[in-house]
């Protein structure tokens, strides 16, 4: 009886490299043509307007268009660098983006940990709903909401304070006051989103280490230092090395909705160091700079934090 012959299968990888990018698009031409609308959208909004960075290098002018422009090199950097307002703003977008890393990020953490640990379903549903609504409303809403609570003249705050003997706070109108209800505020607004993914990340936990643990007399706490945490530590580094993207960028909206004439400190940032140069003074150029600054120092960051996980003995994103 003769063997039978070694014939390469459809699943072999010999046959798998003979065949090209057409035998796949021609068997899934289906999924292909499902993804060719959000790669065109990506590409159209996301690619094509990288085209207008050339503004940076530009003495650009609306009439003259991108192309018409005279060329101008380095010499915008330069004059970028040389700003006190462009110091300014890069001291206090490091400053309110790294307290906000701080808090805003770990405060999730310690937020899902905490419902992760209510065993009523019912009862950890409703506290889930109220936490996630912050996230769904605007900046605008917030910051008028902050104000009427805030105010130092009128708020509601402050007047039960006063009731009780103490003295009005500016919580809105004084630089350090206000850094600090910044602060409070975005936490806020931010931690019960961000619990979604580590309580995704939680169920994922096999239940059966949290009963080993139970008999070997492991409390609470225990279980959480040495089951749960490092259950999700992946999760944790992946979305640190996110959020270290975006130290250099911040939410303009959240800033401009809760600034004010009387706290001028730490209210100059980036975002708005391009709104004002952008859109209210007309000097294109120099925004565009600035945003591309911006930009490239949030590559770096990603690029090393990711790095950096990766010699830790984590994943990565990259």
């Amino acid at each position: 009886m003769k063997a039978a012959s070694a014939s390469p299968t459809n699943h072999s990888p010999l046959l798998r490299r003979k065949q090209g990018f057409g035998y796949y698009l021609q068997r899934d031409w289906q999924l292909y043509l499902l993804v060719m609308l959000p790669l065109a959208f990506v590409i159209v909004f996301k690619y094509l307007p990288m085209t207008g960075l050339v503004i940076a290098f530009k003495d650009y002018k609306i009439a003259r268009g991108f192309w018409g422009s005279e060329w101008a090199g380095m010499q915008v950097f330069q004059d970028l660098f040389a700003k006190p307002d462009f110091i300014r703003a890069v001291r206090n977008t490091l400053l309110l983006n790294v307290l906000d890393l701080c808090f805003s990020f770990t405060m999730p953490i310690v937020l899902a940990l905490l419902l992760n640990e209510i065993k009523s379903i019912r009862f950890k549903r409703i506290n889930q709903t109220v936490l996630y609504l912050p996230h769904f409303l605007s900046w605008v809403i917030i910051g008028a909401i902050a104000y009427q609570l805030l105010s130092e003249g009128g708020g509601v705050v402050n007047n039960l304070i006063e009731l009780m003997g103490g003295t009005r706070i500016p919580f809105l109108q004084q630089d350090t006051n206000w850094l600090i209800s910044y602060l409070v505020i975005g936490v806020w607004q931010s931690m019960g989103w961000g619990t979604i993914i580590y309580l995704a990340a939680m169920s994922g936990i096999n239940p059966e280490m949290y009963e080993a643990a139970t008999v070997d007399g492991a409390g609470r706490w225990r279980k959480v230092w040495n089951i749960t945490l490092p259950s999700i530590r992946a999760t944790i580094v992946t979305l640190l090395i996110m959020a270290l993207g975006k130290v250099m960028d911040g939410s303009f909206e959240r800033i401009y909705a809760l600034q004010n004439k009387a706290t001028t400190e730490f209210t100059t940032t980036i975002p708005v160091l391009v709104y004002r140069w952008g859109i209210e003074s007309g000097n294109f150029s120099r925004a565009t700079a600035i945003g591309l600054f911006q930009s490239v120092i949030g590559i770096i960051l990603v690029i090393s934090a990711d790095r950096v996980a990766k010699k830790l003995g984590e994943d990565g994103i990259l």
